[in-house]
Parts: structure tokens; sequence; C-alpha cells
């Protein structure tokens, strides 16, 4: 049995421990913001925050993530509090979606380090692939989450998602706590 953690929460896997994170993830756990796009490892879509590292969860396996602490886009703020999470929706960065909880987790992680990147550290750092090209916005929201981390800049919060955290327990086992 294969345990780490998970969005702040115990979990214990009783799959294979060569399982990729991202099936543990989505099949076992149903937390699927963390997209499957290429299973290798170079678009970025099922990036998610493994010990404050972007992680492409395609190309590790469970047995690799014991001990670990693992969050999703689901965890990175179940409200939608978080800054980027807030600035992509206030300027609807997003076309059709699918990169997008990557692309979020993987900014997250850039902003943690450095909350006041530039765009050639962003473009070095985020090398996530996006279909529909939204690269000039996507850089623009990464450095505006990074004004409203510093205090300088406030942005019009988006709605909640209209769905309490016991709720989504309910209907989540992974969200469930211990």
């Amino acid at each position: 049995m294969t345990k780490f953690t998970v969005n702040d929460r115990p979990v214990q896997y009783r799959m294979d421990p060569d399982t990729p994170l991202l099936w543990a993830l989505r099949d076992a756990s149903n937390l699927t913001g963390t997209k499957y796009g290429c299973g290798t490892g170079h678009c970025g879509a099922c990036t998610v925050d493994i010990d404050g590292d972007a992680v492409r969860s395609c190309q590790l396996s469970i047995r690799n993530a014991e001990g670990r602490f693992v969050t999703t886009i689901e965890g990175l703020s179940p409200d939608r509090g978080h800054p980027l999470q807030q600035v992509f929706a206030a300027d609807n960065v997003s076309q059709c979606g699918y990169c997008i909880p990557g692309m979020i987790m993987t900014a997250a992680v850039l902003l943690k380090r450095n909350n006041d990147p530039s765009d050639e550290e962003i473009d070095a750092f985020v090398t996530n692939i996006c279909r529909c090209g939204i690269y000039p916005r996507l850089r623009a929201a990464i450095r505006r989450a990074g004004r409203i981390m510093r205090g300088e800049e406030q942005v019009e919060a988006a709605p909640p998602p209209g769905v309490t955290p016991e709720d989504a327990a309910r209907t989540v086992p992974a969200l469930r706590r211990p």
C-alpha cells in the first residue's frame, strides 16, 4: 500500500506501486482537475505541486510519491481564492480550458518561489503547452497574480464554486477528512 498526502489529507492507494500518480489521482481519488494530455511529460496538463516542485504526474509513480505532499488544482484553493485562479477568471485567460489546471499549478509553484518574475523567467519556468496559444495572456495573468500576492493590486473576486467543501467530500472520497 502506497501512502502520501494529497491536498493536506493522508491517502493510501491499494494499486500497483508503478501506477502513474496521474491515474491514482484521477481514477482512485476522483480528482479530475489534473488532466491527461500527452502521457510523456511534455505538455504539462497533468502538473501538480509535489513538495514545492511542479511535477508532471504522468511521469511519477505512486511508489515515488511515497511520503510526499501532493497538491492538485482542487487543493490549491477550494474556494478559488488563490490569486491565479482569481486572475484567470477575472481576465478571461482560458480558451478551451483543458491545459489551465496544469498551467495554474506550474505558475503557482513559480510564484511561491518568485512573486515578481520577468517574462523571461515565466517563459523558462512555465513550459506547459497550450494549443489555443494563451501565452501573452498567461504571462500577464502571472504578473498580475504576483502583484496581488505582493499587495500592490486587488482583483474583483470570482464567485465561489457553489459547492461547500462538505458537499464535495460527500461526492469525492479523497476530499473527506481522515
